[in-house]
């Protein structure tokens, strides 16, 4: 297994040397997460300018191999708790398994496959008497909402305790336009953020970052508002992040972080409509 130390900087999908598993320092969960790559062949059916993908491509996650998932996560599982990964690999501070997280290459709900993989880990984190020990998370743009299957399978993660991080980046039609490439009615967003937070505790998700320099204007902080506001009482809450690593679309040259304080203000602003917000600069 590969030993190079995990940092935050870096969410190499091959960083165990396997198809769909691959452990990642995050910031936002706060320890080590083990994410569940669904999407091997870098396909997604949105292109987010900020993506940190290399090669990405349109489309969806292929077919999954579940037997190669549960053999690999059993696997890593032991190394981890038993193995020497953590001491090799993970700073002191960070020596722990926060979460086992779908995400990946691409829209992870995309794959016919993903309520299966969701019963593979949940069998998986049983089997090992980490069941309701180690949280599970589905990290989505919430395309999928509209297929039954998909619905049913974020329900099952919400009986598992788990919970869903949903990205809404933009909430007008041009900003999600140009920030997620995809043409995208803000009212189908709210639509599907309901639909995710009616099945499983659900935070919002928003990159947060400046392009040609300039931060967001307040023609798209007031939509995005509106569209938060139509969430109260729904969502657990709201996570606003900056870039930390570089993206691999062409748009990366134009793309930078925005100031902590920026995040703050931006932060008390959604606050004040009752929302608890989390703030990763």
């Amino acid at each position: 297994m590969n030993r190079t130390p995990l940092v935050i900087s870096d969410h190499s999908r091959d960083s165990a040397g396997m198809t769909y598993v691959y452990p990642v320092v995050s910031r936002r969960a706060g320890g080590v997460s083990i994410g569940i790559n669904l999407n091997p062949n870098n396909a997604c059916n949105w292109r987010c300018i900020y993506c940190q993908v290399p090669n990405l491509i349109r489309g969806r996650a292929p077919v999954i191999d579940l037997v190669l998932l549960e053999r690999e996560l059993r696997l890593f599982l032991d190394e981890a708790l038993h193995g020497d990964f953590m001491f090799a690999r993970v700073a002191e501070s960070e020596r722990r398994i926060e979460d086992i997280a779908f995400s990946g290459n691409g829209e992870p709900a995309s794959a016919r496959e993903f309520p299966q993989a969701l019963e593979v880990v949940a069998r998986v984190l049983a089997d090992a008497g980490l069941a309701g020990k180690i949280k599970l998370r589905l990290i989505t743009n919430g395309s999928q909402l509209e297929r039954q299957a998909v619905r049913d399978g974020i329900a099952r993660l919400g009986s598992l305790n788990g919970e869903v991080w949903f990205k809404v980046d933009a909430g007008t039609r041009d900003a999600i336009r140009r920030i997620n490439g995809v043409d995208l009615d803000p009212k189908q967003i709210s639509r599907r953020l309901r639909l995710c937070a009616e099945r499983c505790p659900t935070w919002v998700q928003t990159c947060c970052f400046a392009l040609d320099g300039i931060p967001p204007g307040e023609a798209e902080l007031g939509a995005l508002l509106e569209i938060l506001a139509q969430t109260e009482g729904r969502i657990a809450g709201v996570h606003l992040y900056g870039l930390a690593r570089a993206s691999q679309q062409t748009e990366a040259p134009r793309l930078a972080r925005l100031p902590a304080e920026w995040l703050e203000a931006w932060a008390r602003r959604i606050r004040a409509t009752g929302l608890t917000v989390a703030v990763s600069p």
